[in-house]
C-alpha cells in the first residue's frame, strides 16, 4: 500500500515522503492516528505541486541549518554530573541536558532531535551524539561527561 506521510515517522520517512508499507500497518495506525493518507492519484498531485512551491522556502531552511551545524563542528562540549564510585553517574544524562548544554551555547534544538548512541549515558567518558538540524543535515559530536569536583 502506498502512502503519503503527513508527519515525520521513525524508521520510516519524513512528512511528505511517499512511502509503501503493508496494509495493516496503513489502515491500523498511520491513516487513523493522522501519520498518512492514501497515495491515490489526485493525492499524488497535490503531493507533487505543494513540493514544488515548496522547493524555493526549503533551500533557505537548509542553508541556515548549516549554519548552525558549522557552529556545532567547533564546540567543545563538557557536562557535569555528580557521580560516584567507579565513575558511575547519579542519575543519568540524556538528550535533554545535552540540549540544554548546546541552548547555553546559543544553539536551540529540540532533544527529540538529538539522538546520543548507547542511550542515556550512566557513566563519565567520552560520547558520541547525532544532532539532526534538517532532514538533510545531520551532524555527529562527540561530548565529555565529567564528574564535579
Amino acid at each position: 500500500m502506498e502512502i503519503i506521510l503527513k508527519k515525520d515517522v521513525d524508521n520510516l520517512g519524513f512528512a511528505d515522503d511517499l512511502v509503501t508499507v503493508k496494509n495493516g500497518y496503513g489502515r491500523n495506525f498511520l491513516i487513523p492516528q493522522g501519520y498518512a493518507v492514501i497515495a491515490t492519484p489526485s493525492a499524488k498531485k497535490v503531493l507533487a505541486e505543494n513540493l514544488r512551491q515548496r522547493a524555493h522556502k526549503e533551500e533557505k531552511v537548509i542553508a541556515e541549518a548549516k549554519q548552525l551545524a558549522e557552529k556545532v563542528k567547533g564546540l567543545s562540549i563538557s557536562i557535569t554530573s555528580k557521580s560516584g564510585a567507579g565513575d558511575k553517574l547519579f542519575g543519568s544524562i540524556t538528550a535533554a541536558d545535552l540540549a540544554d548544554v548546546l541552548a547555553k551555547e546559543g544553539i536551540e534544538l529540540d532533544k527529540k532531535f538529538i539522538s546520543i548512541f548507547g542511550g542515556n549515558i550512566k557513566r563519565l567518558g567520552q560520547y558520541t551524539a547525532k544532532l539532526r538540524f534538517h532532514r538533510e543535515v545531520i551532524e555527529e559530536i562527540t561530548f565529555d561527561v565529567i564528574g564535579e569536583a
